[in-house]
């Protein structure tokens, strides 16, 4: 294991957050997203995107609506020049105390399995404390990309804060000595 990947959240950094993104249609891609990913592509890292969609256990969308929602997000990166390697969601409630959700690890170590990943040279980016908190634990660099959901307060528990996910992946390349 020593491969390094960069954790991304997806709504309200990837994506415009509205709040259980239900539809294809209304998936927005957000300013500097798909540059800030094609600049990961660029350094070799892995690029996995690691979201929770208790959505799916709240009946507000299925998970065939989740796959064309993710279809259209690799569709609109594959436009931009831009591409995730992989795509890890937690499908559960916050209540049903699964392993997956972050701010627990779950997606994480299964991702660091799938692609023999070191956790600790891997980055997190995300824009809530949840996604600071799973790197925490899973002994990540993370990164906070504030959004309007960001809560107040949270940017002294990141390693770095950036305004957009291309600052935060020129940081990431700073690290990597890139």
């Amino acid at each position: 294991m020593g491969e390094v990947a960069v954790f991304l959240d997806r709504d309200g950094l990837i994506c415009k957050d509205v709040h259980y993104l239900r539809r294809p249609e209304d998936f927005e891609l957000l300013p500097k997203a798909a540059e800030g990913i094609r600049r990961l592509n660029e350094l070799g890292v892995k690029v996995i995107v690691a979201t929770n969609q208790s959505g799916i256990a709240r009946g507000y969308f299925t998970e065939e609506d989740l796959k064309r929602i993710h279809e259209r997000m690799e569709r609109e990166l594959a436009e931009r020049g831009a591409r995730v390697d992989a795509i890890y969601y937690c499908p559960h409630h916050p209540d049903e105390g699964c392993s997956c959700r972050k701010p627990k690890t779950g997606m994480l170590e299964r991702a660091a399995r799938d692609f023999g990943l070191d956790l600790k040279k891997c980055f997190i980016v995300g824009d809530r404390r949840l996604d600071l908190e799973a790197g925490r634990r899973a002994g990540c660099i993370s990164i906070l990309v504030p959004s309007p959901e960001t809560e107040p307060g949270i940017e002294g528990e990141a390693d770095f804060v950036a305004r957009d996910l291309l600052e935060a992946a020129e940081f990431i390349a700073r690290r990597l000595g890139r």
